[in-house]
């Protein structure tokens, strides 16, 4: 049996493993070839990529975003039809091209333009979550307050002497 080594095994990543299996979709995907595809900037906080997709129309084509993962499929139907090719270059094989999504990219659009498929992204910043978290004593009860210390109880001096007496406690004076 082998032990996988994993950068994030150490306790202070607590929550951090869905970085390992993103690591993991990477490597997957690093030796696809097909389609060819650039990555731009379009602005300070967006980016589009565009990937070749001469021969595919619209209908052909699909775009989905899920777990942070970008996934652009490609199928054409093969037609039947007359024709004759005495050499076929132009690529219409099925094609699926997966790109990893950093939190806070959002997929705006995407467009079919001469034969290139555009996908603007938008890189949104998120708003602070800081919050401030009181902190209780052990001693307090769940509304927040402090419990209400016991008070105590007066004793009329002249039925207090009378029990006294019986009992053989003698009052002292103040």
């Amino acid at each position: 049996m082998s032990t996988r080594l994993s950068l994030f095994d150490s306790p202070l990543f607590l929550g951090f493993d869905h970085f390992e299996q993103t690591f993991d979709r990477l490597k997957k995907s690093a030796n696809e070839g097909y389609p060819p595809y650039n990555i731009e900037q379009i602005s300070e906080q967006g980016l589009r990529i565009t990937l070749a997709v001469a021969g595919f129309s619209m209908d052909d084509l699909d775009v989905q975003v899920e777990n942070n993962q970008l996934t652009i499929r490609g199928r054409i139907s093969e037609e039947q039809d007359d024709r004759t090719y005495i050499h076929r270059g132009i690529a219409t094989r099925q094609f699926q091209r997966s790109f990893v999504l950093a939190d806070g990219i959002e997929v705006r659009n995407a467009s079919l333009d001469k034969g290139l498929l555009h996908i603007d992204m938008e890189r949104v910043i998120p708003q602070s979550s800081a919050r401030k978290i009181d902190i209780k004593s052990s001693d307090t009860q769940g509304n927040g307050k402090s419990p209400k210390a016991l008070a105590a109880i007066d004793i009329d001096s002249t039925d207090s002497d009378e029990g006294n007496k019986k009992s053989g406690v003698s009052k002292s004076k103040k």
